[in-house]
This record gives structure tokens, sequence and C-alpha cells, in this order.
């Protein structure tokens, strides 16, 4: 056998183990914002209002929350602290089923669910160019995940 006949296995190994780390990476951006983002795409039928933030701790911020229908406001509702989340602030939320806790509501809920994924294209962006060699589609990964994450920005 000449040696212009043999193929070797490892570029086709690299392509394939790379394809999978690109592929992990945004799954698991969308798996991370699936939990919030579900509450803000799939709202229908959920409870919404208005959260007037009191108060804040470590990890999450607490209010009053107004329903849209004619029930008792509630004091007990909580949200995510973020730096979009401040003292005093009033928020227009969904409730997630089941739970006191609260997700905004509208463009910024939404792009703010989906900042995981924006990562997650941007670490992507560094495998697909790297090491699949593959500019164009390192661009467009790394462009659409900076837009979402600009687009998040500007919102919130």
């Amino acid at each position: 056998m000449s040696p212009k006949n043999r193929t070797s296995v490892l570029p086709f190994a690299r392509v394939t183990v790379m394809a999978l780390v690109a592929l992990l990476l945004v799954v698991a951006g969308v798996w991370a914002s699936w939990g919030t983002a579900q509450h803000v795409l799939l709202s229908q039928g959920r409870e919404h209002g208005t959260l007037t933030v009191t108060g804040c701790g470590d990890e999450v911020c607490t209010g009053r929350f107004v329903s849209e229908d004619p029930t008792p406001p509630r004091t007990d509702t909580t949200i995510a602290r973020s730096v979009a989340v401040e003292k005093g602030g009033r928020y227009a939320v969904v409730v997630k089923p089941g739970t006191t806790e609260a997700v905004r509501t509208g463009w910024a809920g939404g792009l703010h669910a989906w900042l995981p994924l924006g990562g997650a294209l941007l670490l992507a962006s560094l495998i697909i160019g790297g090491g699949l060699r593959w500019t164009r589609g390192a661009y467009a990964a790394a462009a659409a995940g900076g837009a979402l994450l600009v687009a998040a920005f500007l919102a919130l």
C-alpha cells in the first residue's frame, strides 16, 4: 500500500471532537437559558403583574407583587438579584407556576433570560474558529452572541 492511499484518522477525529465540544457549549447555553426563558416566552396562562422591590439579599430581592388579576397583593414574591434589579424599582413580571419567584417580562426580561446562550455562543466561536478552522461560522457565532449580550445590556 503506497503512502498516498493511506489516510489518517486524526483530522477526522479532531473535527469530530471540536464539533461536539462546540455543540455541547451551545446546548448547555440553551439549557441554562431555557429555565428562565420559558416563563417569559410561554407566559400565557401565568400570573402577570408588577413587582416593586422592597429589599435585596445576597442572591434574591423581595417585594410587593400586584397582580393584573383581581387578587390581593403579595409581599413574599422574590426575583433573582442582578445588576438590573434595584431596591425601589418597579418591574413587569410573570410568576413561575407553583412558586413565589418572579421573572421579568418584555424585551428586557427575554434578553436577560437568554444571556447564558450569548456567552455560550461567544465561547463556541473560539472552538469553531480555532479548532474547526471555520472562520465564517466563528464570526457568525461571535456576532450572534455579542449582539445578544449588547442588546441585553442596552435593554436592562
